[in-house]
């Protein structure tokens, strides 16, 4: 019996901790890119969310089970970590909206805007659609959800189990990451904006030399094929900078905090 009593005690421990890193790691699950998309049907996302569950809750067992000891009730912990874990999923969600702006500012410069991915929830031009499954594909083919158990693990050394994230460390992050995001965003869409900006130049020249020519009727279809030409060949350079940035900030999420 003394046995038994033993299991169950160490059952019932394991299981609040496990329901206390569910908390943070099921809203974080909820935003994080691929796993958190909406596409995917809500069972297997709670399933994703159980398994990374298991994986980060035995490196934070005898941190949480300290906490507990000390006298912390479990509700304490409810608000606290959704809180933490809906900002630390809102940052890597950045990364995806960094694409679908990338994307969408490509689309308008190259006059492709009016074409939407039918097979996205949200309508985007086909443009950022590519960009967004590629990027996704990339993502996870290099490790992303390694990575982001680490990320997870991690987020408890800055944003510990129970307490209220601080507003200061936390607003500062996040501005910087969302001034990081539109950066990269418009830094994946130079080069349909530079084609851009040289295809209206040239065609406002060519309309000066011949006005009566509708330039706009011969000039529409040039910069259509050329915006999908030099989608071909800039991609995949644009999803290598775009993997190695969400790399390097997996890597060091809590730089300079």
């Amino acid at each position: 019996m003394e046995a038994i009593d033993a299991i169950l005690d160490l059952v019932q421990v394991q299981g609040t901790v496990g329901f206390i890193v569910f908390l943070r790691v099921g809203a974080a699950m909820a935003l994080f890119p691929a796993f958190g998309e909406r596409t995917i049907p809500e069972r297997l996302r709670l399933v994703l969310a159980l398994a990374f569950t298991a994986v980060v809750a035995p490196a934070l067992g005898p941190e949480i089970s300290e906490t507990l000891s000390s006298g912390a009730r479990v509700f304490t912990f409810l608000i606290p970590e959704v809180l933490i874990g809906l900002a630390i999923g809102i940052i890597v969600r950045l990364f995806i909206f960094a694409l679908q702006t990338a994307g969408s500012i490509a689309a308008q410069s190259t006059s492709l805007s009016q074409i939407f991915g039918g097979s996205a929830l949200d309508p985007q031009p086909a443009i950022g659609h590519l960009m967004l499954v590629s990027g996704l594909a990339l993502a996870v083919m290099t490790g992303l959800h390694v990575r982001l158990a680490e990320y997870l693990i991690l987020s408890y050394d800055l944003l510990p189990a129970g307490q209220f994230p601080d507003a200061g460390i936390l607003g500062q992050w996040g501005i910087g990451q969302i001034a990081h995001s539109f950066a990269l965003a418009f830094s994946l869409a130079a080069p349909f904006v530079i084609a851009s900006l040289i295809y209206n130049v040239a065609l406002g020249v060519i309309n000066r030399a011949m006005p009566q020519l509708m330039v706009a009727f011969v000039g529409a279809p040039a910069i259509t094929l050329g915006g999908l030409l030099l989608l071909f060949l800039s991609l995949p350079i644009l999803l290598g900078i775009w993997s190695e940035a969400l790399t390097g900030f997996l890597d060091n999420p809590f730089r300079g905090r």
